[in-house]
């Protein structure tokens, strides 16, 4: 279906509200929502991201993207920084990258050993099995996007003096290793890609697309219903109590130095 922007404006906004019922469906029945977002730097993980938290409620909601391992969690088992950020009953998490980071980055850029590069391809599926075992729904999006995009979107980063802390050195070591992330991606997928945990693939050349795609995909893959909230909620009428406000001489006002109409 092809969208002018203001079409586009309006079925977000649908979309928006269907994840508000979908978050309240999950609160009061205490299920837990784990969605991972994954892609090569540029894909719009970021994007997506904020379209869909966009009206949720952040107790119940929030957003995970794990720091550099410190000293004391490099000794740890390789999961354990993962598990402290899963979800309690009526919870959703966001993972902007996930425990899938030793599948890429780390075993592209050497921080990882190869014998722990295969335990993780060996032992990722079950623990993804153990968290559907347990109750917990996973849902893993992989936003894809062609090396051309990828190439335009990193040149705007760079004269885009908002944007440009984006562009790590990381990332530019990602460029210089396509191929080698390429074919990561390829070997992750062959071996995490399953029945009981699949990789849905979201094409990302366009930005606005894909969040409309992936929000809409995961409407439909959680089983929520419309709750129903019962009576109408009404205000309550306010204090009659006679009240002086202090003159805003007294306060600390902030310069009024826009005006919008």
């Amino acid at each position: 279906m092809e969208l002018s922007e203001k079409q586009y404006e309006k079925e977000l906004l649908r979309l928006q509200t269907e994840l508000v019922y979908m978050q309240e469906w999950l609160v009061a029945e205490g299920r837990r929502l784990v969605v991972l977002f994954e892609g090569r730097d540029t894909a719009g993980k970021d994007g997506v991201i904020k379209r869909v938290i966009a009206f949720l409620n952040p107790r119940t909601c929030r957003v995970v993207a794990v720091p550099t391992p410190s000293e004391r969690e490099q000794g740890q088992w390789y999961f354990q920084r993962y598990v402290a950020h899963l979800p309690g009953a009526g919870e959703i998490v966001l993972f902007d990258r996930s425990w899938y980071n030793r599948a890429g980055v780390e075993h592209v850029m050497g921080f990882c050993t190869q014998a722990q590069y295969e335990e993780f391809l060996r032992f990722c599926p079950s623990f993804e099995q153990a968290l559907a075992n347990d109750g917990i729904m996973l849902v893993k999006y992989w936003l894809s996007v062609s090396d051309e995009e990828q190439e335009r979107r990193f040149k705007k980063r760079l004269s885009d003096p908002r944007k440009r802390w984006k562009f790590s050195p990381i990332d530019r070591e990602a460029r210089a290793r396509w191929v080698d992330y390429a074919e990561a991606k390829d070997r992750m997928f062959a071996h995490t890609d399953t029945d009981a945990s699949p990789w849905y693939v979201v094409e990302a050349d366009s930005k606005r697309s894909a969040r409309l795609n992936l929000i809409s995909h995961l409407l439909s893959i959680v089983p929520y219903e419309h709750v129903d909230q019962g009576k109408p909620l009404k205000l309550p009428p306010r204090q009659r109590r006679k009240y002086v406000r202090p003159p805003k001489r007294t306060e600390r006002l902030v310069p009024a130095c826009y005006e919008v109409r």
